[in-house]
């Protein structure tokens, strides 16, 4: 399977935006994880009205992959519709950690802009699995 262009890419995140489940915070979120075959998942944010339920698109996304056999991600881009970028959350910075630790974040907003990081710059000095041996 080719890899999805980074404009592919972008636009299966923010396609998820219109299927986030968001009542509460009016806050939707897309997420699109490519995996290194190639193959991408996608997800969006699914509010509960207790809130600690709440799932992130970004750990939506990462549970139908692994659910699916996959583990290994190369990059990620999380959409919103704010002005300012969508960066993930520290829950959802922590999981993308257990499975790439070097994980490539694009951050979109509202007007399609972009801000590229590092998992490492958004979660310096992280606990992995490797401390658990």
């Amino acid at each position: 399977m080719l890899p999805m262009t980074r404009e592919e890419l972008k636009a299966a995140a923010v396609a998820m935006l219109d299927r986030a489940y968001c009542p509460y915070s009016h806050f939707p979120v897309g997420a699109a994880l490519e995996c290194s075959d190639g193959t991408v998942f996608t997800g969006c944010n699914i509010e509960n009205a207790s809130y600690t339920p709440t799932i992130c698109a970004e750990r939506t996304a990462v549970s139908k992959a692994v659910s699916e056999g996959h583990r290994d991600f190369v990059r990620i881009v999380i959409a919103g519709r704010s002005k300012d970028f969508c960066v993930p959350c520290g829950v959802c910075r922590q999981v993308l950690r257990e499975f790439a630790p070097d994980l490539e974040i694009i951050c979109l907003n509202g007007a399609g802009e972009e801000q590229v990081f590092t998992l490492p710059e958004l979660l310096p000095h992280s606990f992995g699995p490797e401390y658990l041996r």
